[in-house]
């Protein structure tokens, strides 16, 4: 990889703090240059749609990259547009894809959404192969979307072969320390903006299925794991917050993956935990490539910007990795 985007990665002026990374992050205005989009809704489930924009090259050779978001984030998230374009600019047909719920589909299932939703990442998969042809397919998810194709990838262990690589960044996969890192000390202010578009979210919901959703459920929520134990678990199928956990993470199945992975993870991520356990199994993996940086915050990895570098490591890296693993005819560019 350029120097720039290699493991030494070395945070934007001011900006090195793991707080100060996430926030400016998330609030840095972007303009991504990117083609307007084609919007599908596909079945994933009986009875739930998800919303998917897709940019598809023009050659049925170009391998595809499918996007995946963070808890409460959507198709439109910056970082979403931002890899996007990148991608789209190297050759690459691109979907940015929403969890059922997120970007304004709340109506297109009686479902709510969780980290272990899998399932509609595979099935957005399966109709890119039939309805496109896909044959070369990579993921690349944010946090908790991050956690969403590490463990993809581990359930499918090879099943799948036109799934070739993976990035996962600063993702979600130990849940259950993350959640409750979430609510200790300052993070309580990350969990608390999460919560309210989660009860948002939920409120929503009561609106359009009452007869599925009880409202009263939300009362006295104050944490992330509050939430996860009274509200999603009980719809879910899961026994409550541990048992979800346990059975959603990544973490379980880390050791199932055999493609060419990526975990990207900065040591002072302000929430998000990787244990011993799991560390010593992503070690125990040849086929994963795991980055920890000293600095990086929360899926932001922002460096010093240069004349022909926007300063975006992580999309950066991410891109050059799919590279090294996926071949992209030379037709694939002609646009």
């Amino acid at each position: 990889m350029p120097v720039s985007h290699s493991r030494h990665f070395k945070p934007r002026r001011w900006v090195w703090h793991g707080d100060l990374q996430t926030l400016v992050g998330n609030f840095l205005k972007r303009d991504p240059h990117l083609p307007a989009s084609e919007a599908a809704y596909i079945q994933t489930e009986p009875e739930t749609q998800i919303l998917c924009h897709c940019n598809w090259q023009p050659s049925p050779d170009a391998p595809l990259a499918i996007l995946l978001h963070g808890l409460e984030g959507s198709s439109d998230s910056q970082y979403m547009r931002g890899n996007a374009s990148k991608l789209w600019a190297a050759g690459w047909s691109v979907i940015r894809m929403n969890m059922r719920n997120c970007g304004g589909t709340e109506h297109l299932t009686s479902t709510l959404y969780h980290s272990g939703l899998s399932i509609d990442m595979l099935e957005v998969m399966r109709w890119a192969v039939r309805t496109h042809g896909a044959q070369r397919i990579s993921l690349i998810g944010y946090s908790m979307g991050g956690n969403i194709v590490l463990k993809l990838a581990g359930e499918l262990a090879g099943s799948m072969p036109e799934l070739q690589s993976i990035v996962g960044v600063s993702p979600a996969i130990d849940l259950g320390p993350s959640a409750d890192r979430l609510h200790q000390g300052r993070n309580r202010v990350y969990e608390w903006k999460f919560l309210r578009g989660l009860l948002a979210r939920y409120q929503r919901k009561c609106e359009l299925f009452p007869r599925i959703y009880d409202p009263s459920r939300a009362n006295n929520v104050r944490s992330i794991r509050d939430f996860d134990e009274h509200v999603m678990t009980p719809y879910c199928g899961f026994t409550g917050a541990d048992d979800y956990y346990h059975r959603a993470a990544a973490a379980r199945v880390l050791d199932r993956i055999v493609v060419p992975a990526l975990i990207l993870h900065a040591a002072d991520d302000p929430f998000i935990r990787i244990t011993p356990e799991t560390r010593a199994v992503i070690a125990a993996n040849p086929n994963i490539t795991f980055i920890e940086t000293a600095h990086g915050g929360h899926c932001a990895f922002l460096a010093e910007p240069g004349e022909s570098y926007d300063g975006y490591w992580a999309e950066h890296t991410a891109l050059a990795f799919l590279q090294q693993h996926v071949h992209i005819p030379q037709e694939a560019h002609a646009r």
